[in-house]
């Protein structure tokens, strides 16, 4: 009965925000209308760096998805949704994590990333209290913080041990509802960050509640010390009305931080078929609400259920369509940029660029055809495929749209979704300008500084997440080491001999003297370089693609010690070589 009850207060809270909904696809002979206003997309103006999109497995509720769902969850290829995240449950026995590998190992294996997420800690750890005249609510006891981080921190081992390196873990699932699992006030969190947190070994999620409930997270970010401890904020969206997700306080205090939707399903599940329409164009509107409003993730319930992106039976719904709209084209690392949102009654428009595409998702809502044009800025387009999900059509695909200047006129019927993905012409490279792709293969390497005769090198050789990087002698220890690996979109990763850590600019900052360290893998774009040809054979900038290759690693000239990130003019104290090691 539990997850029945929860099911119910979500679905009463959800159902608070639906307007009555017309059920059927949309009219054949609906009006045309031409938009008000173009879509101007600004690709200069760029907002936040998307995680990814995905869903919950919970192999111990409702069992184990199939090695074939896996494959539909978590490939991008035809009938396949393309999801780049993965949420896992952290049982509080410990005897039943293993349930957890095969899916995860199998996501990883698909390049998606994965976090966890506790209930419950250890029924040894808790108690009971008397909250509110529930003499049976459970706490963790104020005593044994300790020992849960601790607990946290053995999940992260047993997983890395079983071939699965967690990208973060949450220390509880929604602590503002827990009719069912373990409550936390926002003292208890503030007390359990600030004093026991920094103890865990991954990134922590917090505080992951119920519906954007920000008297959970606004102490956090008021405290130095607890925000100090956390690396994103996590929150759920039951209920939350779209004029809440804005969230200035976490803009104004969360530099440096990542902030996420960890767990929703919308607009309802009890009762509806996720392949009611134009019920699950909803879930494009609400994927759109949370990225225009700078979440970087967004992750469905249970991946596999009735109301859920696929189906009992392991096919895709029309919800798992329209959440499919984002999740295949626009891929992590990918950064948000600036849109017209609202260019027509009716029209909701979102865009983001990454890997040399733009890619534009125009939701509408209305129940009129539009012809909306749409201009993109910033850089030149070569090419526009459009995908299109409407009620009798899933990811519909027309190529080689027509260009008007540097845009399209596109046709969005009446509830719809559509995906634009435009190939963005190359810029012409400047003197010096040429790459990686051509001259250095997927090796080892040490990069040397030729000015000062210095190595690129982990401080202290220590490998840990936000350690140092610096220049010094040479001295062949495995922190002056780097796997250089080419990715498809001309950057380069740089692995740490140390680990699993990779060269990273510190907090994907953009500004001059932000700090170079190593950070967990995950390929974002804090952590892809591009190699710069200088006018010296062999010599390298490594520019930063967080500034769109306008800045590079500096040897900073006051110390001649610590690398920074810098504009770039081929200084010599910016310049690079790359000597191949074992």
């Amino acid at each position: 009965m539990g997850l029945q009850v929860k099911k119910a207060a979500r679905a009463i809270l959800a159902g608070c925000l639906l307007v009555a909904m017309v059920i059927g696809v949309f009219p054949i002979q609906a009006p045309e209308a031409k938009a008000a206003s173009d879509a101007v997309v600004n690709l200069n103006t760029k907002y936040q760096e998307i995680k990814g999109f995905g869903g919950m497995n919970h192999p111990s509720w409702i069992g184990d998805l199939t090695a074939s769902q896996r494959e539909t969850a978590f490939g991008n290829g035809d009938n396949q949704l393309g999801f780049s995240v993965l949420r896992i449950w952290i049982d509080s026995d410990s005897r039943n994590w293993y349930k957890e590998v095969a899916t995860a190992k199998a996501a990883i294996a698909k390049g998606a990333i994965v976090f966890a997420t506790p209930w419950n800690p250890p029924s040894e750890l808790t108690e009971t209290f008397n909250r509110y005249g529930d003499t049976k609510a459970k706490r963790l006891k104020h005593d044994k913080y300790a020992q849960y981080a601790q607990h946290l921190n053995n999940f992260v081992t047993f997983m890395k041990n079983n071939g699965v390196n967690l990208y973060a873990i949450s220390m509880a699932n929604e602590p503002d509802y827990g009719h069912e699992w373990t409550w936390w006030t926002p003292t208890e969190i503030l007390n359990f960050l600030k004093y026991y947190a920094g103890s865990i070994n991954c990134r922590l999620i917090a505080p992951e509640s119920f519906s954007y409930n920000k008297t959970m997270s606004d102490p956090i970010l008021n405290d130095s010390q607890a925000l100090a401890n956390v690396d994103i904020m996590g929150t759920h969206l039951y209920g939350t009305q779209y004029k809440d997700f804005v969230y200035p306080l976490f803009q104004q205090k969360g530099a440096g931080k990542e902030l996420w939707m960890t767990e929703v399903y919308y607009p309802n599940s009890d009762n509806n078929s996720a392949d009611r329409w134009p019920e699950a164009l909803g879930v494009s509107d609400h994927i759109h609400n949370a990225m225009i409003n700078n979440l970087q993730t967004y992750v469905w319930w249970y991946i596999r259920r009735s109301y859920s992106p696929m189906r009992e039976n392991g096919t895709i719904s029309k919800r798992g369509y329209c959440m499919a709209q984002y999740s295949k084209f626009i891929r992590p690392g990918y950064r948000r940029v600036q849109a017209t949102e609202n260019p027509n009654n009716g029209v909701y428009v979102s865009a983001y660029t990454g890997d040399g595409k733009a890619v534009i998702v125009a939701v509408n809502k209305g129940s009129s055809n539009i012809s909306q044009k749409f201009a993109v800025n910033g850089q030149s387009i070569s090419n526009v495929d459009r995908y299109r999900t409407t009620g009798s059509e899933n990811l519909a695909k027309t190529s080689n749209l027509a260009l008007d200047g540097n845009g399209f006129w596109a046709y969005l019927p009446a509830n719809s979704v559509s995906t634009f993905v435009c190939t963005l012409k190359a810029n012409t490279p400047s003197t010096g300008g040429s790459t990686v792709g051509t001259t250095l293969p997927n090796g080892w390497y040490c990069i040397k500084n030729p000015a000062s005769g210095k190595y690129l090198q982990v401080e202290g050789n220590v490998g840990a997440a936000g350690q140092n990087v610096q220049a010094g002698a040479k001295t062949g220890s495995r922190g002056e080491k780097w796997y250089l690996t080419k990715l498809d979109n001309g950057y380069v990763t740089l692995t740490s001999a140390l680990g699993d850590f990779m060269l990273d600019v510190s907090g994907a900052g953009t500004a001059d003297n932000t700090n170079i360290n190593i950070y967990h893998a995950y390929k974002g774009e804090a952590q892809q370089f591009k190699l710069k040809a200088t006018s010296v054979a062999g010599q390298f900038g490594i520019m930063t693609k967080v500034t769109n290759d306008k800045s590079g690693l500096h040897l900073r000239v006051s110390d001649n010690t610590n690398v920074v990130q810098n504009g770039y003019w081929e200084g010599t104290n910016q310049v690079w070589t790359f000597e191949p090691t074992n």
